[in-house]
Order: C-alpha cells, then structure tokens, then sequence
C-alpha cells in the first residue's frame, strides 16, 4: 500500500503525515484527558480484508476510536514480519502515543523499540514482551478450539448428516508451526481425542497467511484422505478451505471472526477469537489514563473471548445431545474442572510431536 511505502521511506515529518491522514475521525468521546492523541494498529499477517483476525480488530479499532476520540491510523506491509522494527521506529519517531501491534512475531523486537522511545506506549497481541510501556495481550485459543474439536469428532460419527462420511477423520490447517498457531491445533486434537480417542486428526500448514488457493489445496487433500470436517487456523488462507468445503459437500470450521455466513452450511461452526473486544478493551483502559504496561492480559471462555458461534446455519445438522455435550465441556472448562493444554507455558505435548 502506498501507505506503508511512505512510512518506509519518508523523513519523520512526511511519515507524522502518513500516519494521521487517514486517520478514523471521532468526536465527542470521553477520552479521559487523551483525546486527540495518536494511536496506531499494525496489522499482522495477512492484511486487512482477510475476513478474520485483522478485520475484525479492525472493527473494534474503529469502534474504540469513535467512543474515546483518539485519532487513529493503521499501518500495513507486505512483508510484515520483516519490516516489523522498522515500522514500529517510525511509529515511535512519529510520536505515537499508542501502538497496538496485531503481529505476534514482533514480540521480540517490540521490547527493544519501546526501550528507545520510552514516551509512547507500546501493545503486543499474541505474545509476550517485556517493558514498563508495553503491554502484552494473549487469548486462551486452546480452549475455544478444544469445543470445536469435542464437536468436530462428535459429528464425524453422524452419519445421518449428508456432510458426513463414515470414517472418523478430521482435519486442521496452520498458517504457520508456531507456539501462536500451534496452541490452536493441539487445543482442537485434545477436545477431539477427550471425546473420542479413536478419531483420525490430520494437519498440515500453509505457511501463509493470505493464500486462499494454498488452503482449498490442502483442504481438498484432507477431504481426499477421508475427511469430512476441517478446521482453519490461518487468516484469509480459510477462505480456501471454506471453498473446498462447499465444493465437496463437507464442512470448514472457521477462525477468529464469525465466518459461518461465508459458505452457509458447510462452515459448521466458528472458533471465536474475539480480537475486538480485546483491541477496544486495552485502548479504552489507554485513553482513561489505566494503560496496562508491565502487564499481561488473557482472555479465555471465563470472559467470553473466545468460543464458538452460535451454528446460525448447522443447528438442525447436529444432534441435540452433542450440543449438550459441548456445553458440558465448555462450562467445565470456565469452571478450572477442565484445563486446555497450552503450548504457550505447556510446551509440547508428545503426541503432536512430529505432525
């Protein structure tokens, strides 16, 4: 984007300009004395229009702005995770007050920038950094993909489903082998083995994050190989594999954001991943003067971050007791009577070992 270019290769005055002209306006928000400071979100992996996690902390982003009248702008890259402390030094020599960084491989070079530009305050999503002025936020993914796992390997068996066939094999896609993805995938093979041991859970990873034709290609293998269920775990790539879903008459599971609508019917559910909230939640708590830094914030199913969607368009395909179950499990796990793997602070469990 032309955007990005300019913050790239223009002097400090030109990138100030670049940042703030595209700026959201808001007026009339309470913004606890930061009104009118300047806020940046640098989008991750895949971009914005991914129908996923960027946009929809995109959507909170844009909802916070209007309610706390800071002025905001994005800052993108087709090489993100290359360009990544270059980007966030012009955010800082720009002045930015505020950057919340949606890149989770920015964790390390975060810390550093911050350090140098100790006047503006720094978010890290999907990771963790160290800093008085940064804050880190993490979302408890397993959890969320532990249901979608119970449920994907609950309907592997429902025959009567036309979606359906009669070999218990499931499927899940990572954009990348990282502990950020990763955590996703043994989340939805322990939900899948806790409910039945038996089941087949193939995985593979698209290492991109933005490549619809890469998904449908690995999706479509796994439906070749017996599967009638896979779950997507890589930004706009599912698009791809919710298109080789609605081709052979199977079902996705989405990521992030509700993407049930895109192919209704065949996507049976989405794992919510509600980076909204949690965009809107930590520059709200920036702009009345509380900006966690030095802190880590985790949202889990406790308080509602994450889950699964409300299966607006599968309801009638899955049997009522499954439904039961996962509600079972899930008020299990907000209770701490079940606890979701995490490779995070976990590491690896043997058994994904080697996938």
């Amino acid at each position: 984007m032309n955007r990005t270019r300019l913050l790239l290769c223009a002097p400090v005055a030109a990138t100030l300009i670049a940042l703030t002209a595209c700026a959201p306006s808001s007026s009339g928000g309470d913004a606890g004395g930061a009104a009118g400071d300047k806020v940046a979100l640098v989008v991750a992996q895949g971009g914005l229009g991914d129908q996923s996690y960027n946009d929809l902390a995109n959507v909170g982003y844009k909802r916070v702005l209007e309610s706390t009248g800071l002025n905001g702008s994005t800052i993108e890259s087709e090489d993100i995770v290359g360009q990544g402390e270059q980007l966030l030094r012009r955010a800082g020599q720009a002045g930015i007050n505020l950057v919340v960084d949606l890149e989770f491989s920015h964790n390390e070079v975060i810390g550093k920038v911050a350090a140098d530009f100790p006047d503006s305050n720094w978010v890290i999503f999907n990771a963790e950094s160290e800093g008085d002025n940064v804050a880190s936020v993490l979302f408890q993914e397993q959890e969320g993909s532990y249901l979608a796992g119970a449920l994907a390997a609950l309907q592997t068996t429902n025959t009567s489903d036309p979606n359906i066939n009669p070999e218990k094999v499931l499927g899940v896609i990572g954009g990348a082998s990282s502990v950020g993805i990763d955590k996703f995938l043994v989340g939805f093979i322990e939900g899948a083995k806790a409910v039945d041991p038996e089941v087949e859970v193939l995985t593979a990873y698209s290492n991109d994050f933005a490549d619809p034709a890469k998904g449908q290609q690995l999706a479509q293998s796994m439906f070749e190989q017996g599967a009638d269920i896979v779950y997507a775990v890589a930004g706009g790539t599912g698009a791809g594999v919710i298109q080789a879903a609605q081709d052979a008459g199977r079902y996705a599971i989405g990521v992030d954001d509700n993407q049930d609508g895109v192919a209704p019917g065949n996507v049976l559910t989405s794992v919510l991943k509600r980076a909204d909230l949690a965009v809107e939640s930590v520059v709200a708590d920036y702009a009345a003067g509380s900006f966690p830094g030095g802190k880590t914030i985790t949202f889990g199913l406790k308080e509602d971050a994450v889950g699964l969607t409300d299966f607006e368009f599968t309801k009638d395909a899955i049997a009522p007791e499954t439904l039961a179950k996962i509600e079972e499990l899930k008020a299990a796990i907000v209770a701490g009577d079940i606890t979701v793997h995490n490779v995070v602070t976990d590491g690896y469990p043997d058994y994904f070992k080697g996938q």
